[in-house]
């Protein structure tokens, strides 16, 4: 029951952090700075609570911790540059995707041939983008990686599929606190060499935009902390096929303060790709 309640916990955080990002980007926050302030955040809220606690891990924690570092870093940037561009309720199905990624790489690196169910789910995956595509207006087929966003969100789900297995070593070989705490300095490292390479400024932050970003370090801590909570408790494919249902909820979130259209048709196909997603990684 506690593991269901992180895992409802979780979906409504991200979905939410997915709204306040997209808010701060229309109002003209580069992606790279929301990126940067959200890791600073989280980073000064956990030194007081870390003074005290042991470090002293072997080699594979701390490279562990440095690479789900840097991809969540890499990750997170994509999916904020995504959502600056584009629908949140047609960037958040196109998570689904994660798992045909997974599979995908399984074929070249492991040899993992797919079994009937899972070009099933494949099927069910890429029947339901048709719905979500279609409903905003683009044809479903290749030439939708010209789009930016499209190619962003992709690239966002890659790197954060990777940091997931970088994550749950370091929570199997530490403690959820310690992989959060390492989640929040190593993004901020590294999210802070991206602003460096911009030679962006931080801008000047009314009430309202620092209070939308107060939430978003608040969502992002929450969803962070609980898929720790989650990955320590059950197996990470079937973690990440229950945070798939966060792709319902980005739908209706779009609509609800985006404005977006056509929500029935993306909702019915957003569906239909989470349960291809769900068969894909649980039956793998």
């Amino acid at each position: 029951m506690i593991t269901f309640l992180a895992v409802l916990i979780r979906i409504l955080s991200n979905s939410m952090s997915n709204v306040f990002q997209k808010q701060l980007t229309q109002e003209a926050i580069k992606p790279y700075v929301i990126n940067f302030l959200t890791y600073l955040g989280l980073s000064l809220f956990c030194l007081p609570l870390a003074i005290g606690r042991d470090f002293s891990f072997g080699i594979d924690v701390w490279q562990n911790a440095i690479l789900g570092g840097l991809c969540g870093a890499l990750g997170n940037n994509y999916l904020i540059k995504a959502l600056e561009e584009g629908e949140l309720s047609v960037l958040g199905p196109i998570n689904a995707y994660k798992s045909v990624v997974a599979m995908i790489i399984g074929i070249f690196l492991l040899k993992e041939i797919p079994s009937l169910t899972g070009l099933l789910a494949v099927a069910l995956i890429i029947w339901g983008s048709y719905y979500v595509f279609d409903a905003a207006g683009e044809n479903f087929s290749f030439s939708l990686l010209k789009k930016t966003a499209i190619r962003y969100r992709i690239y966002a789900l890659v790197f954060t599929a990777i940091e997931a297995v970088f994550i749950k070593n370091v929570v199997l070989h530490s403690d959820v606190e310690i992989a959060f705490y390492f989640w929040c300095w190593f993004g901020a490292a590294f999210s802070f060499l991206n602003v460096i390479k911009h030679r962006e400024k931080l801008p000047h932050f009314s009430v309202n935009t620092l209070s939308k970003l107060a939430a978003l370090i608040g969502c992002v801590g929450v969803m962070q902390y609980s898929t720790n909570f989650v990955f320590n408790r059950i197996n990470v494919s079937y973690a990440l096929a229950l945070f798939q249902l966060s792709a319902v909820l980005s739908v209706i979130l779009g609509w609800k303060y985006f404005s977006e259209h056509n929500i029935r048709k993306k909702l019915t196909g957003s569906i239909i790709m989470v349960i291809g997603a769900i068969i894909l990684i649980i039956l793998k």
